[in-house]
């Protein structure tokens, strides 16, 4: 499962991409998780299953989601996000991805 996180730039979400890693892991999935700016979506999620977007670039879910409409796309919660609460967005992102 790809699963591909983004914000402004794609530096804020690599802590949260590294406690999703250890979520997946200690659950022993294969999943594939990385962060991106929001800018390279186009060229660098084509084969996500699931596309996360930090809170600070919610205003741009409706153009992602119009950009991928084939892919399940939508906000990370704030507190989960603040927290880096990894397991919890990885539940988030299986949820979408009907897992």
């Amino acid at each position: 499962m790809k699963i591909v996180l983004c914000c402004s730039d794609g530096m804020s979400t690599s802590i949260l991409v590294k406690k999703m890693q250890d979520a997946a892991a200690e659950r022993g999935m294969d999943a594939d998780i990385s962060a991106m700016p929001v800018s390279t979506l186009e060229t660098n999620a084509q084969d996500a299953d699931v596309i996360l977007l930090g809170p600070q670039v919610r205003y741009m879910l409706k153009d992602v989601k119009k950009e991928f409409p084939a892919k399940p796309v939508e906000v990370i919660a704030p507190q989960d996000y603040g927290m880096a609460r990894g397991s919890n967005v990885l539940d988030f992102a299986l949820k979408l991805a009907g897992k």
